[in-house]
């Protein structure tokens, strides 16, 4: 059976280096990495992790729990996923996704949850183990998300830019901290251009917005563009104006938010506030395995959007 000797041998590095790239790979170079690791695969060697989580009471298992139904349509959380696992795996710790009825079965080291209400706030707060929450929220609980209010603040900008006369907000019937400053960054730039804020929200599901444009088509002015919270939202405004006979994007616009998958399996592909989902999924795992061991607050950590084209606004 090969030892660490052997695998230090055999990747020219000392021992020490073998012991650091397997129990604290952030601290190594990536070029001593890839030399221990092939050592590894050539020696079938593989550390004793299990003994060394006893001896430390870790289970090497992080948690994700998502508090929402999740939609198989789209792979935005299945983004968020690779994310989180591509950074745990570095780190030599596993993924386990949870949802909010089997959340207490088996232990672990930490959580990250997402999709959070304000009735879960009393729960979380009580874990007994380190949490990152995927989302803003205004509890101080520690998260990572886009910056929302910025997003719309630029997109609303970009509307007027392109010489739409009308903006109307769509956004989703939620509590949550994200569509609030969704809707701060719309309400912030039109009143900025001296125009009065009209907002709706639905549920965040497209044929709710889709009914909403074919019932009210008879009162939508031409030369009005659509600022959408979400890209399910966006193909759901696309679709009624659509229906109803309308012309994207000479006459009507339309954004979503997101950016993940369905902005582009739209027709034609939706102007969307693109979020970087793995990016911050690997963030989420990083923040988490640093409180982890230092036992301290990470703060917030805010992605900055971009604006990814599409063809639902006019040139």
């Amino acid at each position: 059976m090969a030892t660490l000797m052997d695998v230090a041998k055999r990747a020219n590095v000392s021992k020490m280096t073998v012991s650091r790239v397997i129990n604290h790979p952030d601290m190594v170079t990536n070029e001593l990495k890839q030399l221990v690791y092939q050592a590894m695969q050539e020696l079938d060697y593989h550390p004793n992790l299990i003994a060394k989580a006893l001896v430390n009471n870790s289970t090497r298992i992080v948690k994700l729990c998502i508090l929402e139904d999740i939609d198989t349509t789209e792979p935005y959380y299945m983004n968020l996923m690779v994310g989180i696992a591509k950074t745990l795996d570095l780190h030599q710790y596993s993924l386990q996704l949870v949802t909010r009825r089997n959340f207490d079965i088996g232990n672990c080291d930490g959580y990250i949850i997402t999709g959070m209400r304000k009735e879960d706030l009393d729960w979380i707060k009580k874990l007994d183990k380190p949490v990152i929450m995927f989302g803003e929220n205004r509890y101080g609980l520690d998260y990572v998300d886009t910056n929302n209010k910025a997003g719309t603040y630029r997109m609303a900008k970009l509307v007027l830019e392109r010489g739409y006369e009308h903006l109307v907000y769509i956004g989703i019937d939620s509590k949550e901290s994200f569509e609030y400053s969704r809707e701060a960054g719309f309400i912030q730039q039109v009143q900025e251009n001296q125009m009065i804020p009209e907002l709706y929200r639905f549920e965040n599901h497209s044929h709710l917005a889709e009914e909403f444009i074919t019932k009210h088509w008879d009162e939508i002015e031409s030369n009005t563009a659509f600022i959408c919270a979400s890209d399910r939202l966006a193909m759901g405004i696309e679709r009624g104006i659509a229906r109803c006979g309308g012309s994207i994007p000479d006459d009507y616009g339309v954004t979503g938010f997101d950016g993940v998958f369905l902005s582009q399996v739209a027709s034609p592909k939706i102007t969307t506030v693109k979020q970087s989902i793995i990016e911050m999924g690997s963030a989420c795992g990083e923040n988490l395995l640093d409180k982890i061991n230092s036992k301290t607050s990470q703060g917030n950590l805010i992605f900055e959007p971009k604006i990814s084209m599409g063809g639902t606004l006019r040139e």
